[in-house]
């Protein structure tokens, strides 16, 4: 029971003073409730106003892909430089340690590999298993022309309705099939699409032209993947020219667990999308974290000895 002595009563009450509410920072999210602010508050830096996902899903559907072999060894050390990590939950609960305090974006579909129709999948994962694994955010699938279009846009209504239940909020993903085009017209579809159905944030692809009028287009935030392996400077390039086009960060992975050194290639990424640095500062910046790995690596060898 709550101590009645020595009550004192409340003097500054701050009369003249008008309330403020701060206005919750990120696009399209200033009418969700505190819940779901405060997830996407974790996932996007409220400094920056952006994000560097680390995405190492791909196993789902692609096995165990250059890079990904070993989870525990090639991903565990990049952990503490990422903002948020997406990944699957067998993944999660096998390799990732319950200690680490990175918010987790949760891949929650599934139901097809590389050997077969890529968008016919399902919701792989039940709301209360990602409530148990504490996800920052539920992820799944659109593939907007493709053969299951329909059953992927039902898979992203389902997640967005039972995160909406429980204050989860819901990434979509625009996946791209063998035979579409990934040019400004079907990218801006797509996460029109997709926002237009209640995803909070949207992850895309970055293209050369028009992309400023997808990210202008779509009401809520859009990072951008990495896609396939590029040089580094490439891939450093294109986050710059994303985020400065106005996506709100980038969920690499490739171009981060299949880069020569992944340690300083995810700084050198975080240095483009928070502080803006330019790409070949970024790459100077990549390559002299790089030779410091290298050599405090050759240091303990030579100790080994």
């Amino acid at each position: 029971m709550a101590d009645k002595d020595d009550i004192k009563t409340g003097k500054d009450f701050g009369l003249g003073i008008r309330q403020k509410n701060k206005a919750f920072f990120l696009k399209g999210s200033g009418a969700l409730d505190w819940g779901m602010q405060n997830r996407l508050a974790r996932i996007f830096n409220p400094k920056s106003g952006r994000t560097v996902m680390l995405a190492f899903d791909h196993g789902y559907f692609q096995g165990p892909a250059s890079g990904l072999e070993r989870i525990d060894l090639s991903i565990a050390p990049l952990i503490p430089y990422a903002d948020v990590l997406m990944c699957t939950r067998g993944v999660l609960r096998a390799c990732v340690s319950s200690e680490t305090n990175k918010p987790v974006v949760l891949r929650c579909s599934g139901g097809q590999s590389i050997l077969s129709e890529l968008s016919n999948e399902t919701v792989a994962v039940d709301i209360d298993d990602a409530i148990r694994l504490n996800a920052a955010a539920i992820t799944t699938q659109i593939y907007i022309g493709a053969p299951y279009e329909h059953q992927s846009i039902k898979n992203l209504i389902k997640l967005i309705d039972t995160g909406n239940r429980y204050g989860i909020p819901t990434l979509a993903v625009t996946g791209v099939g063998a035979d579409m085009k990934r040019d400004a017209r079907y990218f801006g579809l797509a996460t029109r699409i997709a926002a237009e159905l209640g995803a909070h944030y949207v992850k895309s692809y970055f293209v050369e032209e028009g992309f400023e009028q997808i990210t202008a287009g779509c009401p809520v935030p859009i990072v951008i993947a990495g896609g396939k392996k590029l040089p580094e400077l490439d891939a450093l390039t294109m986050a710059y020219k994303a985020v400065d086009q106005g996506a709100a960060g980038v969920d690499m992975g490739r171009n981060i667990f299949q880069s020569d050194c992944p340690v300083a290639m995810i700084q050198a990424v975080s240095a483009v999308v928070h502080k803006g640095e330019k790409p070949k500062k970024a790459l100077d910046m990549y390559n002299t974290l790089k030779a410091r790995i290298e050599a405090k690596g050759k240091g303990k060898r030579k100790r080994k000895k």
